[in-house]
């Protein structure tokens, strides 16, 4: 099932089984229990990010290619672990807004996103995609120059837009993840493009690893990690800037598109 969320001519938000880009089935309730999928296919107005996260836990390094371009060491033995404000969340085609306070060094991510489907607390690797809603793509929007100053990453990964998702969540019934093309595009030219099947963690590792740590909640968001081509990694660096748009692409998910603003 390829789920979205979107207003319908109502003006209400609502969750549905995709038809087209336009159309959904409307799913009564929310995507949490049962999913029927009941009534004829409505207008789709406009797209929302697919989820409304509890909490955004992200990986970083978990890709070693990434790793090497950013001149850091993967981590082999235990995934590194950060958080993201759920404030970032924004949808397909909503701008990412440049923040006044840090808008030079502001880097793209493209990253799979896990969606938990049923609250989890140290489960087994073996377990975990049962605990699996479904995957999305992300945009782990990061303010490079807060991350090298603060020396830790809060605050350049949390500012408001900085974690596009979407445009849709595809089941974990529907897709296996672990060998899916992901590829970032910038103003048309690609500038990441690598696999899944490359993340040092899998996917079951580290939703298993993720609930030792802290209760999974339903509707929680694993940023699984980005593949090499960062513009933070570039000589001259590329950063994004007013105008621009940029593109995350994952095989069998779809694309979510975003353009770039200052702040207003």
């Amino acid at each position: 099932m390829r789920i979205v969320r979107y207003v319908n001519e109502a003006g209400a938000a609502q969750w549905g089984e995709a038809v087209d880009k336009g159309h959904a089935r409307p799913i009564p309730g929310d995507v949490f229990g049962a999913r029927d999928v009941g009534g004829a296919p409505e207008q789709v107005i406009r797209r929302l990010a697919p989820v409304e996260p509890p909490n955004i836990i992200a990986i970083g390094r978990n890709y070693a290619e990434h790793a090497k371009e950013m001149k850091s060491e993967s981590r082999t033995s235990e995934p590194l672990v950060f958080l993201k404000a759920t404030t970032t969340v924004i949808g397909p085609e909503e701008p990412i807004v440049l923040p006044n306070s840090a808008p030079r060094e502001v880097d793209f991510e493209a990253e799979l996103a896990i969606v938990i489907g049923c609250r989890a607390k140290e489960i087994s690797e073996q377990d975990a995609l049962a605990y699996v809603l479904g995957f999305t793509c992300a945009n782990d929007v990061s303010a490079r120059d807060c991350q090298k100053g603060d020396k830790q990453w809060a605050r350049g990964k949390s500012f408001d837009t900085f974690c596009p998702l979407g445009p849709e969540v595809v089941t974990a019934d529907a897709l296996d993840a672990s060998g899916l093309a992901i590829r970032s595009t910038l103003n048309g030219e690609v500038m990441q493009s690598g696999n899944t099947g490359d993340m040092i963690f899998s996917v079951p590792r580290l939703v298993s690893y993720l609930s030792f740590q802290f209760t999974l909640l339903p509707g929680t968001v694993i940023l699984t990690g980005t593949p090499p081509g960062v513009g933070a990694a570039r000589t001259p660096p590329v950063f994004l800037k007013d105008g621009d748009t940029i593109t995350i692409e994952i095989e069998g998910i779809g694309r979510l598109t975003n353009r770039v603003q200052a702040a207003r």
